[in-house]
């Protein structure tokens, strides 16, 4: 990996002599790290704990990750580990429900972490500015099943017009990238000062975007994966004096040799991949000055056709959930969808302004006399497992699954839909006719590649 020569110049003058360290940790193997998800059930592995996350591991080598049906369960989320330092400011400054932005989601290590983190009875919603990148966060949150969430796709500035709507906001804006060289090595080729200046001046433009969305009194969350100056230090200096906000200390431990400010004296924390286990990350929490909260304004409301009532949502469906009264049943067209009543409010607000990807749990969608479960509810926390058929597969037929490719169940297996397992995780639903069975894994998520490596490793 040939690192840009302004990069050297520039790195070398922050951290002098420290410098060939930096670039001989670039040139080394890049760590593997994990989390686990708890509310699944998984249980942690036999290895190293990152020492900032509770549910955080490194792993001895790479895993075929796309050949594992515990990854496409949501059982882990594969995330770099110095970034997993998010949890320390959250644990720090947020005990009680909040409403929580993850700005800049895609593709959701942050968003899932967050879901993981929040206080019971938070709201998280996660937004991607690009549309494509929005599925894919929509796909890994689902996967993760925690209800409590809304996925949007919206500029910052159209969220920003809701006015104190949220109690943290977390912005892990689009930066250089210099602390990922080593994980993508194509993007030493992209890099330039230029960039850097550019990359510094839209990360302020975001958060000038989105303060008015932030309470007074509200926590914002800044990180980037780069090194510089420009996008880290001089943009926090910039937060204080030109918003006022308060840069918030979080307590660290010694041992995990996490670099303070290089520049100016507010508490900021940079992971360099020569001193800790990890990528690249610099993160900052910051407090907005305490004020009068402003009246959110009221949601659009939706049209409803004249002399037509809204059709009834079949009672079956509250068969299907744990707690099925905590929760409001909606129906977009033909799909079913399920919000948690607590964030009902919240959910009309943002449906009256912003693009909504998905939300709560998509239930399934009504095809005359049936109702077709959707695969959110499948690998939902809040699904009622007692409610459908249950088969327990083996790998091979889990990756045949996930390739959606036909199933063949036992023979004594009841008709009609059926949930698979993995290990006993979910992996989704089929509709069993007998001799064959449906598999209604999403299109748009199958295992594509025909590759399959000689030796496959697995997450056990």
């Amino acid at each position: 990996m040939a690192l840009p020569i302004e990069f050297i110049t520039r790195t070398r003058a922050l951290l002098g002599d420290e410098y060939e360290k930096l670039e001989t940790a670039l040139l080394a193997d890049v760590p593997v790290s994990i989390r686990i998800n708890q509310s699944k059930g998984t249980k942690a592995p036999e290895t190293t704990q990152v020492s900032w996350c509770d549910t955080g591991y490194y792993l001895p080598e790479r895993l075929s990750f796309t050949f594992d049906p515990l990854f496409h369960a949501g059982a882990y989320y594969v995330q770099e580990a110095s970034s997993m330092f998010l949890e320390q400011a959250i644990k720090h400054f947020v005990s009680e429900p909040v409403r929580c932005l993850d700005l800049c989601a895609a593709p959701g290590g942050k968003s899932t972490h967050l879901l993981s983190l929040l206080p019971e009875g938070s709201l998280l919603v996660s937004n991607e500015v690009i549309r494509s990148r929005s599925n894919i966060l929509a796909e890994n949150i689902t996967k993760w099943g925690n209800p409590n969430n809304i996925v949007t796709n919206n500029d910052p500035e159209d969220i920003g017009r809701l006015t104190h709507l949220f109690d943290v906001i977390v912005t892990d804006v689009p930066c250089s990238g210099e602390g990922m060289f080593r994980k993508d090595t194509d993007s030493t080729g992209e890099w330039s000062v230029a960039n850097v200046n550019l990359c510094a001046s839209r990360q302020r433009r975001i958060i000038h975007d989105i303060w008015d969305a932030l309470k007074p009194g509200g926590l914002l969350v800044y990180s980037t994966c780069t090194y510089n100056t420009e996008e880290n230090e001089e943009n926090i200096h910039y937060i204080i004096e030109e918003l006022g906000a308060e840069a918030l200390a979080i307590p660290v431990k010694d041992e995990w040799q996490i670099t303070g400010s290089l520049r100016y004296d507010h508490p900021v924390y940079r992971f360099f991949p020569h001193k800790t286990k990890g990528e690249g990350f610099f993160l900052a929490a910051l407090r907005k000055t305490p004020g009068e909260i402003k009246e959110l304004r009221p949601a659009k409301k939706n049209k409803k056709e004249k002399g037509k009532a809204a059709p009834a949502i079949p009672s079956l469906v509250n068969d299907w959930i744990e707690e099925a009264v905590s929760f409001r049943f909606e129906l977009f067209g033909d799909m079913i969808q399920a919000i948690p009543s607590p964030h009902y409010e919240a959910w009309q607000q943002i449906a009256g302004q912003l693009r909504i990807v998905t939300a709560g749990i998509r239930i399934g969608e009504i095809k005359g006399k049936d109702i077709l479960p959707a695969h959110s509810l499948a690998v939902s926390t809040a699904l009622n497992k007692k409610a459908f058929t249950s088969v327990e597969v083996s790998w091979e037929d889990a990756v045949k699954y996930l390739k959606k490719e036909t199933l063949l169940l036992p023979e004594e297996t009841k008709k009609g839909y059926v949930l698979v397992y993995y290990h006993g995780f979910q992996l989704g639903f089929v509709k069993h006719l007998g001799n064959r069975a449906n598999n209604l894994y999403p299109q748009e998520w199958r295992i594509r590649t025909g590759y399959l490596p000689e030796q496959v490793r697995l997450f056990t």
